[in-house]
C-alpha cells in the first residue's frame, strides 16, 4: 500500500495537478460547436466597441536592422449616423523598398491576423483536436485550422488555435494568411502569433500580434517583423450623452462617436 499512498498524496500537491483526460470525439464535435457559437457572440459584441489599431511593418536589412516600414495607426469609431468607421491619425511615409503592401496584406490585417471563428466560418474549415495544453495558467483545448477549399479572391486563417476550456473562446492564434488567385501567385504571407486577452471580464479581444519572419521571394530572402496592437477598448451605453456640433443629444440605442462628453 506505501506505493499506492505516496503517489496519492503527491498527485495532491499543487504542483503536481493532473491533466484533465482529453475529450472524447463527440465531446470534441461539441467544443467545437459550442466556441464557434462563443466566437459568433464575441464578433456581435465587438462590433459595439471601439479601438485604437496600430499596425507595424518593418523590412530588415541583412544586419536585422529596419531598413523600410509601414506603419499606420487609426481608431476604429462610428460616425453620427451609427456607422462604423476607420479614422487614420498616423501614417508617416512607407519607406518599403522591397515589399509591396497588398490588398491581401490588407484583407489579413483587418480578418485573418485577429482570426475570430464563427459559426458561419465553421463549414469552410476542417478543425482537428490535438490536445490540451495550459499557456498563461489558461488551461486550453488546442486545434489545428485549416481552409477545407479557398474561394479565389478571399484571404483564410491556417494554423493552430489555442481555446480556453472554460470560456471555450480563443486566446491565442498561430498561423500565416492563405488564399489563391492571379495575384497571390508572387506573394508571401509571413507566419504571426495573435494573443487575446479579456477586456469586460466576458469575452476575449485581440490585443497583439507579433511576427518574425523571413519572407522567400524569388528575388530572394527578405527578413521582417511585424507588430499590430489593439488597445482602447471602449463599449458604447445607450445612456450617454453625446456631442454633435457643439449640441447634446442623447444618444439612441446604436452606437455612437466617441464625441466629447459632457
Amino acid at each position: 500500500m506505501k506505493p499506492l499512498l505516496s503517489a496519492l498524496l503527491i498527485a495532491a500537491l499543487p504542483g503536481f495537478a493532473q491533466t484533465p483526460p482529453d475529450p472524447s470525439p463527440e465531446e470534441v464535435e461539441r467544443i467545437i460547436q459550442k466556441f464557434a457559437e462563443k466566437e459568433t457572440e464575441f464578433t456581435r459584441a465587438r462590433e459595439n466597441y471601439t479601438y485604437r489599431q496600430r499596425y507595424r511593418f518593418e523590412e530588415l536589412g541583412p544586419d536585422r536592422r529596419p531598413a523600410g516600414k509601414l506603419e499606420i495607426e487609426a481608431d476604429i469609431l462610428f460616425d453620427k449616423n451609427g456607422k462604423r468607421i476607420e479614422r487614420v491619425t498616423y501614417a508617416p511615409m512607407n519607406t518599403l523598398r522591397n515589399i509591396i503592401f497588398t490588398p491581401e496584406d490588407e484583407q489579413d490585417m483587418r480578418n485573418v491576423q485577429p482570426f475570430v471563428f464563427t459559426v458561419k466560418e465553421l463549414p469552410n474549415y476542417r478543425v482537428r483536436y490535438l490536445g490540451r495544453e495550459t499557456i498563461d495558467e489558461i488551461g486550453c483545448y488546442v486545434f489545428a485550422v485549416k481552409p477545407k477549399t479557398m474561394v479565389e479572391g478571399q484571404r483564410y486563417f491556417s494554423g493552430i488555435v489555442w481555446v480556453d476550456d472554460r470560456d471555450l473562446q480563443i486566446v491565442k492564434t498561430y498561423g500565416r494568411g492563405v488564399g489563391t488567385g492571379k495575384r497571390v501567385a508572387g506573394q508571401r504571407f509571413p507566419k504571426f502569433e495573435t494573443w487575446r486577452e479579456q477586456i469586460d471580464g466576458k469575452f476575449w479581444f485581440p490585443t497583439y500580434t507579433v511576427s518574425n519572419d523571413v519572407l522567400n521571394f524569388e528575388s530572394g530572402r527578405i527578413p521582417i517583423k511585424l507588430v499590430i496592437t489593439y488597445r482602447d477598448y471602449k463599449q458604447f451605453k445607450a445612456e450617454t450623452t453625446i456631442t454633435y456640433e457643439g449640441v447634446d443629444q442623447p444618444s439612441p440605442g446604436q452606437p455612437k462617436p466617441p464625441a466629447k462628453k459632457q
